[in-house]
Formats: C-alpha cells, sequence, structure tokens
C-alpha cells in the first residue's frame, strides 16, 4: 500500500488552524466578556456540527454502547473543553507563537510519555535520548521565543 501523504498534511493544518482557533477563541471571550462562554460558545458549534455530521452518517451510539464506556472515555470532552478555555485566557495574553510553541512543548512531553508506556491505546515505543533531546530543544525553543 502506497504511503498516503495526506496523513502528514491532516495533522499540520490542524495545527494550524488550532493556532487560529485559540486566536477566534480570545476575541469571543473577549466580545462576551467570559472566557468560560466563549468556550462554551465554541463547543456547542462544533457539537451542533458533528451531531449533523454524525447524524447524515447514521452513526449515532445507542444508549447501550454510552453505558459501556469507562470513565476515563468521558474525559476528552473535558480536557478539549480545559483546552479552550486555556487558549481563550491565555493565547491574548501571551501571544500566539509562545502560546503555541508551550502548546507543543506541553504536547510532546505527554506524547514521550503515552509512547513510553503504550497508554490511552498508542502503541509503545520507549524513551530515547534522542527523544529527550528533541524535548530539550522544544524547551530551548521556548527560552529563546520568550526571549524575543
Amino acid at each position: 500500500m502506497p504511503f498516503a501523504w495526506w496523513l502528514l498534511a491532516l495533522p499540520f493544518v490542524a495545527g494550524s488552524v488550532l493556532t487560529l482557533q485559540a486566536g477566534i477563541n480570545g476575541l469571543l471571550a473577549r466580545q462576551v466578556s467570559s472566557v468560560a462562554a466563549a468556550a462554551l460558545i465554541s463547543f456547542a458549534v462544533g457539537t451542533a456540527l458533528l451531531f449533523c455530521i454524525t447524524l447524515a452518517q447514521r452513526e449515532l451510539p445507542s444508549l447501550n454502547m454510552l453505558k459501556g464506556l469507562s470513565w476515563w472515555q468521558w474525559c476528552g470532552g473535558f480536557l478539549g473543553a480545559f483546552f479552550i478555555v486555556t487558549a481563550a485566557f491565555a493565547g491574548p495574553r501571551v501571544g500566539a507563537l509562545l502560546f503555541m510553541v508551550l502548546v507543543l512543548a506541553g504536547q510532546l512531553s505527554m506524547a514521550v510519555v503515552l509512547d513510553h508506556f503504550g497508554w490511552a491505546g498508542f502503541r509503545e515505543a520507549p524513551i530515547s535520548l534522542g527523544k529527550i533531546a528533541g524535548l530539550v530543544l522544544i524547551l530551548g525553543g521556548v527560552w529563546l521565543i520568550r526571549r524575543g
């Protein structure tokens, strides 16, 4: 099977719109005078869109399927809400570049841990010196950007 290059392009595009989303939600929070209300609006719009897509694809889960979920499988929405609120609050205060490099540093740090232990459905890939060096370079980038 040939390599699907769009699998590399898709996360790149998703990362770029994440930055745009943080800015939009920051402006929304200012307009409605509430970080929490901005996050709620953002999630409501996203939920409505996903509901329509899921309904159109006839893939709504049954009540029995939902009852069978573990407690931690419900946490994705909480973590998403935490990110949206954090982005709306901190993003405009620290700037897009510093905010996103800190997000990237946090994502990569967590990714190393998840891969090392094979948690949350990721394949196990032990921590190596190269991975640690890469994280140190990212943290060095945070320091350089903050100084800049």
